[in-house]
């Protein structure tokens, strides 16, 4: 039987924490005892979150970057070595969203998506990556998605950018065998947060169908939590859907003629008024 690693006083850094998983996972590491260091562009934010913690005698440091910004990304290890050292765990959750025709998508929000999505996990990853080896001890958790094996109408982009993130991270769970760094995929399906309502406030954007499926940021927290107790190369959430590939496989026909009709339905219907961030 395998001994639940001890996380009283390690450290984790959580990407994206401002809202959603990454608030959820702020919420629930630093109440397993975890000094939880808090980084995304919403200074308002990770501020507040990061009191509600240390008021619950918690511990948390925040840190804001805008993590498109590769000079922002090297500022942000930079700093967290330098407060903390090499982090216990690295979580790569930040990300966003947005549905539509690819042709509809402006190339400004593709390419910040580009960034967010994929440059800056794979950066971050390298800039802690060495230093966890070095010490024969890290964990690194990319937040995926089942979008990743499940390629569907209206995501194109960002269901490549998790494909990326699928490949990236089963390529070092193999590297890093026997290594004493842990790696691995969170794949949730539709997460309650404020994903949805980003995906309509960038140009051209629509309401993602997949919403009314949505489950709380918590199970999400919940899994990577249980992860970090038993390690493996990759969860689901629910995990009923690791079934998902399957659908891909067996079911890839039939999508490739009802998927659409989902997207022309849209069509039909007036899109939200964008907000101004």
């Amino acid at each position: 039987m395998k001994r639940v690693p001890s996380w009283q006083g390690k450290t984790v850094l959580i990407t994206g924490a401002s809202s959603g998983i990454g608030e959820a996972a702020a919420r629930l590491l630093s109440g397993r005892g975890l000094h939880v260091l808090l980084t995304a562009r919403r200074v308002d934010r990770l501020e507040a979150l990061a009191e509600e913690i240390i008021r619950a005698g918690g511990r948390a440091g925040v840190i804001p970057a805008d993590l498109s910004v590769e000079e922002e990304r090297q500022r942000l290890a930079e700093t967290v070595m330098e407060s903390a050292g090499c982090p216990d765990a690295l979580i790569n959750n930040a990300g966003f969203g947005w549905y539509g025709y690819y042709h509809d998508m402006p190339w400004e929000t593709a390419q910040k998506m580009i960034r967010v999505n994929i440059e800056a996990p794979a950066h971050l990853t390298r800039l802690f990556l060495p230093a966890m080896l070095a010490r024969g001890s890290g964990y690194i958790l990319n937040v995926s998605s089942i979008a990743g094996g499940m390629p569907n109408q209206g995501v194109a982009v960002y269901a490549a950018s998790k494909a990326f993130l699928d490949s990236f991270t089963t390529s070092l769970y193999r590297e890093t065998r026997g290594s004493g760094v842990q790696v691995c995929s969170i794949r949730p399906g539709p997460v309650s947060s404020e994903f949805f309502e980003q995906a309509l406030l960038h140009p051209n954007g629509r309401a993602v169908p997949a919403e009314r499926f949505a489950v709380p940021p918590q199970r999400v927290a919940e899994c990577l939590w249980s992860v970090m107790n038993r390690p493996r190369r990759v969860a689901y959430v629910p995990s009923i859907l690791a079934l998902s590939p399957w659908l891909e496989r067996f079911f890839g026909r039939v999508i490739d003629l009802l998927g659409p009709l989902l997207l022309r339905r849209g069509d039909r219907h007036p899109r939200r008024p964008l907000m101004e961030r």
